[in-house]
Parts: C-alpha cells; structure tokens; sequence
C-alpha cells in the first residue's frame, strides 16, 4: 500500500487531505483524533506540538496551514502535514492504534535498506506494483526502462545546475511539447488526469517516444557539455524534437494520430485482458 492511501481511511473514518505544492497533505487533526480517541484532538494536537519541539522537530517548518472543509461546509485554516512528516508525527504518539501505521514504517524502512544494498529488489517491488494494477509484462517492461532512462537525465541536470522543480518542470515540457505538441499539463487534461501520473496511462508507443526524446537529450547534453540552463533547454527541445520526428513518421503510416486521450488500463482491449485473466483465475 502507498504512503499517501495508507493515511486516508483509517478505523472506517476519512482523514480530509489536500493537494499542495505538488504532493497530499493531510489535516494533523484528525490523525491525532482518530489515533487517540481523544475528545478534544485539538488540545492534544496542541500538547503534542510542545513535545515535538523537544525533539527537535522542525514544525513551523513541516507543519502549513490549508483550508479545508469542516463540517458545516466551510472551509477553515487547518494545520496540515505532508505524508513524510505525518508518520513522523504518529511516531510520537503512544497509541496501540498508532502501533500498525509504526510496524508499516519499520517495515517501508526495512525495504528501503534492502533497495539500497541490492537495486534490483527496487525493481522488482514495481514490477509487482504494476502487476497488481493489471499492467501487462511487456508494458512493465517499457515502464521500468523509462525510470532509469528518466533518471540518468535529471542526473545529469542535476550535475549541471538545474536545481529547482522549476528547473526540471520547464525542461521536461520542453521535451514533451517537441515530441507530442503537449506539455505534460496538457496531456495529463487531454487523458482526463489529475494528480495521477501521466506516465502511468500512456500505451507502448508513447512511452517509447518519451524514453526516446529523454535519452537523446542527455546525449546531447553529455556530448556538448552542456552547463548553463538555456544550453540545457536547448538540448531538451532537440532531444524532443528527434522523438517528435519519429512520431510525425509513426502517424504518417498508420494513418492517425500517436498522441491519445485514451488511458492504457481503459481501452477496450487491455480491459477484455483482464477479464480473461480474472476469468481465469476463478477457474483455476
């Protein structure tokens, strides 16, 4: 289970979340509520603040307030925490409720030392992931060779002094526009996409063409030597460009166009797969 889903039921009851700053926050509240039966979360969310100051927890620092809706409709300022610092925050409450969300975490932190010291349990854990979610073996396959191509190129904007989200937001729209003539905002509104990632819902050919436009782009930017960030935006457009050119070549034969608002698990297709598999199963 994801961090983000493990937060938001929990005991039957809703923990109320927000999307900011690019990630899910959730109101401290009602965690603290909920985690201790206490009658007056707020007071003890107040407490609790004190003793995780003692310990060195940098709370106006983790800890934004959003609105959020109450119940009587409006919306209030409410004292919210990204998923890293909300099991931060669990971790100091002595809860039995507390103690599965504490055993997950040992558990999320074992594995994560374990990806550490064998890479290849990384890639196993997603593979399983997609899996799960009905993905085909083949796809799995693209999908993982797109994080590591993915990867290798934020590496190098990273050595090359593209730092910031911006940073990287700027330079992978470049990439996407000269290769789809979307950036990724618009994609994401053309596949009907949210918060999802967008990756996630593109079929073999656009993956392809992604892993493509990125790959060539940090060639470009390890053969020039690219160092300063308008150099770096320079080699993303060419980069997308190339992949933006196989792409005009791919739709001039089949006739129509790569780009899709359709989102891979919901074609008709990979839906008639997983009924047989699901079928399938029942049988067996």
């Amino acid at each position: 289970m994801e961090s983000k889903d493990a937060l938001v039921v929990f005991e039957g009851t809703k923990i109320r979340r927000t999307w900011h700053d690019e990630q899910w926050f959730f109101s401290v509240v009602d965690v603290v509520g909920i985690l201790t039966d206490s009658s007056i979360p707020r007071r003890y969310w107040s407490d609790l603040k004190i003793k995780l100051e003692e310990e060195g927890f940098e709370l106006y620092e983790k800890i934004v307030q959003l609105k959020l809706p109450s119940s009587d409709g409006k919306k209030y300022e409410t004292d919210c925490s990204n998923t890293e610092s909300m099991f931060r925050i669990i971790q100091s409450i002595p809860s039995p409720k507390a103690e599965p969300f504490k055993r997950w975490l040992a558990k999320v932190g074992y594995e994560r030392v374990q990806e550490i010291e064998d890479p290849e349990l990384a890639q196993k854990w997603m593979k399983d992931i997609y899996k799960l979610k009905g993905y085909s073996d083949e796809w799995i396959e693209k999908r993982v060779r797109g994080v590591a191509i993915r990867d290798e190129l934020t590496d190098e904007w990273d050595k090359r002094g593209a730092k910031s989200k911006q940073d990287y937001s700027i330079l992978t729209a470049d990439i996407s526009r000269a290769t789809f003539g979307l950036t990724p905002t618009e994609y994401k509104r053309l596949k009907g996409l949210k918060n999802e990632n967008l990756r996630d819902h593109m079929d073999d050919i656009e993956l392809i063409l992604t892993m493509l436009g990125e790959a060539t782009t940090t060639r470009f930017t390890r053969d020039r030597d690219s160092r300063k960030f308008p150099e770096l935006r320079k080699d993303a457009k060419e980069g997308g460009d190339v992949a933006g050119s196989t792409r005009k070549d791919i739709e001039g034969k089949l006739g129509k166009s790569v780009v899709s608002s359709d989102n891979y698990l919901e074609t008709p297709e990979k839906t008639k797969r997983m009924e047989y598999k699901n079928k399938k199963k029942l049988i067996e």
